[in-house]
């Protein structure tokens, strides 16, 4: 599935700086396919592919948990444009 984390940064230095860190380690079977953040820095929308949403959940929170307030869905990639299905 394809897990859409949207995130209010507080910090976005050390947000930015922890995910760095986490693209490389990333959970196994796990894929980043996005990441992006407002202009302004306050917001960011990442999308990891996995197969769990509190897999996905654990392992940003422990790298941007604290710089960051975050929600996370399952993206409906069916109707998205640009997901494969």
């Amino acid at each position: 599935m394809h897990v859409m984390i949207v995130s209010t940064v507080s910090d976005e230095g050390k947000f930015w700086s922890g995910l760095k860190k986490a693209h490389a380690k990333l959970p196994k079977g796990a894929k980043w396919k996005l990441a992006v953040a407002s202009k302004d820095g306050a917001k960011a929308v990442n999308i990891i592919t996995h197969d769990s949403i509190d897999g996905v959940r654990d392992f940003f929170e422990t790298h941007a948990g604290p710089y960051a307030t975050t929600e996370y869905f399952e993206a409906d990639a069916a109707n998205a444009v640009g997901l494969p299905r």
